[in-house]
């Protein structure tokens, strides 16, 4: 997979904790509806429910898609 070039002066985009839908953890890049950010490591810990494919992982986004659509790319899985 390609690499994500990063600009560190702007501030569009950033690194976050987050709970993902991921029925599939081949993905690197979600659709902002299958995150939800959290405000720490913690949060995104607690929610974690493997039942509902709910994943906690650190993300980077959003970002724009060519197709014009929000995506979070995945840093790392936290568990």
């Amino acid at each position: 997979m390609k690499s994500t070039l990063i600009d560190p002066d702007a501030d569009l985009v950033r690194e976050c904790y987050a709970l993902v839908y991921s029925p599939n953890r081949s993905r690197k890049r979600f659709p902002e509806s299958c995150v939800a950010i959290k405000a720490s490591e913690d949060a995104a810990r607690a929610g974690a429910d493997p039942g509902k494919r709910l994943v906690p992982a650190v993300v980077f986004g959003p970002s724009r898609s060519s197709e014009g659509f929000r995506l979070f790319y995945l840093v790392r899985w936290l568990d």
